[in-house]
């Protein structure tokens, strides 16, 4: 798709995608990616059919391939005001914004995004398009890093392990514990008790 956009006579195209639209915990983090030459970087897929190690392993990798890459975060304040969609695409935008340049067209993994530059739908995006592939990767691997650190900061949760998603350890933590400030109140499974400090 990449290579015929660029027969057609497209210049900058990015890719897009997002990580934690799942979580009952912590923000859903995009990235937009941008490569130097078009085509998949070597062993780049979805993130989702990567193991963690090997994400971290083809992070460096990916950032090296890009020739202008963007990171968006929506907080979880965000996702309980506006939906966990609408948090995802105000992520998205800000990846965008965050590239420093401004790409012709944005392919956006699975979702139909408004934003300043003309933006494509792409249905599994993330397995077709080598610059979504690669923002799939840099938003996994943003995210993961920021559950360790909640995590290490609220420990009993297993956050560092589940990445907020809703395991049956995440589960009990919350029937005992009560949500964190970073649960996200608006998500079924989160129980609404008085937050952490």
């Amino acid at each position: 798709m990449e290579r015929e956009l660029r027969a057609e006579g497209a210049g900058l195209v990015a890719g897009v995608d997002e990580a934690g639209r799942g979580p009952l915990c912590g923000p859903v983090v995009a990235a937009a990616f941008i490569p130097r030459e078009i085509g998949k970087p070597e062993d780049v897929n979805d993130s989702k059919q990567l193991s963690e190690a090997r994400r971290e392993e083809l992070y460096p990798r990916v950032l090296a391939a890009a020739k202008a890459y963007g990171i968006g975060i929506a907080c979880v304040r965000e996702i309980d005001e506006v939906n966990i969609l609408e948090a995802t695409k105000l992520a998205m935008r800000r990846a965008l914004r965050a590239l420093g340049c401004e790409p012709e067209l944005a392919l956006v993994d699975g979702l139909d995004l408004d934003a300043p530059v003309p933006c494509r739908k792409v249905i599994r995006g993330d397995a077709r398009v080598g610059s979504i592939a690669a923002a799939s990767i840099i938003a996994k691997v943003t995210r993961d890093a920021l559950m360790r650190a909640i995590g290490r900061r609220w420990p009993g949760y297993g956050l560092e392990r589940n990445k907020g998603y809703g395991t049956p350890e995440h589960l009990e933590a919350l029937r005992q514990l009560g949500p964190t400030r970073h649960h996200r109140l608006s998500f079924n499974g989160v129980r609404q008790p008085k937050l952490m400090v």
